[in-house]
């Protein structure tokens, strides 16, 4: 159906008369006449009632109003969302984090974000690695942050950071005063330690190990926030990942550097096939610029 019928027929609803919305549309009032015609024939039902050139609807004219209405409002919000497109706004950021960093980090950078690009959506699905890998590999997200080494392919991958991690000692630990953790301590004292199937884990078994260190992990856990929280409450002390460590810190527990050195390598993972919006790009310098203040508060 013409789209001009509908149009004609919604400014006379408006104005109340053919002569005004002829003057709205810019057309004669033959041709809005027409356009009135048009619409009640292919509808098959009288609009308006004629009487010494008046037009009085009808009430099923007054229904039709009621819906043409709610597809101008429509109308009108794609028109103001492909404005904001055109300028690199209003899109939509889907991202997966892994929970070292989507518990916290992400939260924060989000709501810097917000402050200069409000009108941007973003969905923030807080993943293991793995699966974040899966969602990458599959094109399923716009990008995701996750710990390396990783084995699908599918994606770029952009190294976000190599900061190393830290040990949470409870600050009433003998070792609290120490200017540093070393896996020689870690032999003679409870250790709050992550799962079997960690990276980080991984990474210290293989240190301890090549030592000749054994270690006696009292409790395990698969993330770092609870873990942070048992060293708070004086359980034992852990090898953290520098951003919950940083950004959780309290007076209950003191961050020491750990030797050796294991870096927590985490990476930006983006889908090959989906194109990277100025609105991601922003977020990405957002990230960058709060990672900065992050790790500049890592014990030395």
């Amino acid at each position: 159906m013409n789209p001009n019928y509908f149009a004609a027929f919604r400014a006379v609803m408006l104005t109340g008369t053919v002569s005004g919305a002829a003057e709205i549309l810019g057309r004669s009032q033959p041709a809005v006449s027409r356009l009135l015609d048009k619409l009640e024939y292919e509808l098959g039902i009288s609009l308006f009632e004629r009487r010494k050139g008046l037009v009085t609807p009808t009430p099923q004219a007054h229904e039709l109003l009621t819906e043409i209405e709610r597809a101008y409002v429509s109308l009108e919000s794609l028109r103001t969302f492909a404005l904001q497109l055109a300028k690199g706004g209003g899109s939509h950021i889907s991202l997966a984090a892994l929970p070292a960093l989507g518990l916290d980090f992400m939260p924060r950078v989000l709501s810097q974000f917000h402050v200069h690009r409000p009108e941007t959506k973003v969905s923030l699905s807080v993943r293991t690695s793995s699966k974040i890998e899966e969602f990458a590999a599959a094109q399923q997200i716009d990008f995701g942050i996750a710990e390396m080494p990783f084995r699908r392919s599918g994606f770029k991958i952009e190294v976000f950071s190599t900061a190393p991690y830290v040990a949470a000692v409870p600050a009433n630990h003998p070792l609290a005063d120490r200017s540093s953790i070393s896996l020689e301590d870690l032999s003679r004292t409870p250790m709050i330690l992550y799962s079997s199937f960690a990276p980080a884990r991984h990474l210290l078994d293989q240190a301890t190990q090549s030592s000749g260190i054994e270690t006696e992990a009292i409790f395990e856990t698969n993330l770092s926030a609870p873990a942070y929280a048992m060293v708070k409450h004086g359980l034992g002390i852990a090898i953290l990942d520098p951003f919950t460590a940083i950004l959780q810190r309290c007076d209950e527990v003191k961050l020491l550097p750990f030797t050796p050195t294991i870096p927590f390598k985490v990476a930006l993972l983006r889908p090959e096939t989906r194109p990277l919006t100025s609105a991601a790009e922003a977020l990405f310098a957002t990230m960058a610029d709060m990672k900065t203040i992050v790790l500049e508060k890592l014990p030395s």
